[in-house]
């Protein structure tokens, strides 16, 4: 679903590797895929799958995760990668992070603790000009309020189609009218529904190829919710 989010755990620690994509998998609020190898998690980021996170062992049986990760940065990933690593040392550390990772935990962790560090720097990723979500045959950039479709076309959005879009895809469900509201518009007694309600509209406009059968943005009760 559209708010379940894409996160790459690599470790060949079998016992780890599970607990870790087990606890990650339990609310929805993440989408865990997993390798036990670098061989592994190139087949998984060739998929097609837009990893929003990824977790990387730094010794893996077929090279060191620092390796990896920057060549992956070379290679443009833009997403967060945090480090796990059997040592604490500053040295250790430091190489992790000049070699492209975002944060650097050492093992053995806290499972609230990796959680906390994924999704501070998932918010963080957010609110970057290099986050970019897929709805529909769109590729969405939130701090651009743009939509790119499939030939690279870009669709310009206003602030408020843009945060609609953004608390659509976060939630994954239909939202009620008021809640879209109260999110995106605060709290303000003079914004009505009709206010929100031309704002879809006019987002449909934009993004539905039949704006009178919506196929993206759909009403779901009393609410909208992107289709899956």
């Amino acid at each position: 679903m559209p708010g379940a989010r894409p996160i790459l755990v690599v470790d060949d620690d079998d016992a780890l590797r599970g607990a870790l994509v087990e606890q990650l998998g339990v609310n929805g609020e993440f989408a865990p895929a997993e390798a036990s190898s670098l061989a592994e998690a190139e087949i998984r980021l060739k998929g097609g799958v837009r990893y929003e996170a990824m977790l990387l062992d730094v010794g893996l049986p077929d090279g060191d995760g620092r390796d990896f990760c920057r060549a992956l940065r070379e290679r443009g990933l833009k997403a967060p990668v945090i480090m796990l690593t059997a040592s604490n040392e500053e040295e250790d550390v430091v190489r992790g992070l000049e070699a492209g990772a975002n944060d650097y935990l050492a093992k053995p962790f806290r499972l609230n603790e990796l959680l906390a560090r994924l999704r501070a720097q998932l918010r963080s990723f957010e609110s970057s000009v290099d986050a970019e979500m897929k709805i529909g045959p769109y590729q969405f950039r939130p701090s651009a309020r743009q939509l790119l479709d499939e030939k690279g076309s870009k669709i310009r959005l206003t602030d408020k189609e843009a945060a609609i879009l953004k608390y659509l895809y976060r939630e994954g469900k239909a939202v009620p009218r008021q809640t879209l509201l109260e999110v995106v518009w605060g709290y303000n007694q003079a914004v009505s529904t009709h206010t929100l309600e031309t704002h879809v509209y006019r987002l449909r406009q934009k993004i539905e190829a039949d704006p009178q059968n919506a196929r993206i943005l759909l009403t779901d009760g009393g609410g909208y919710r992107l289709a899956p």
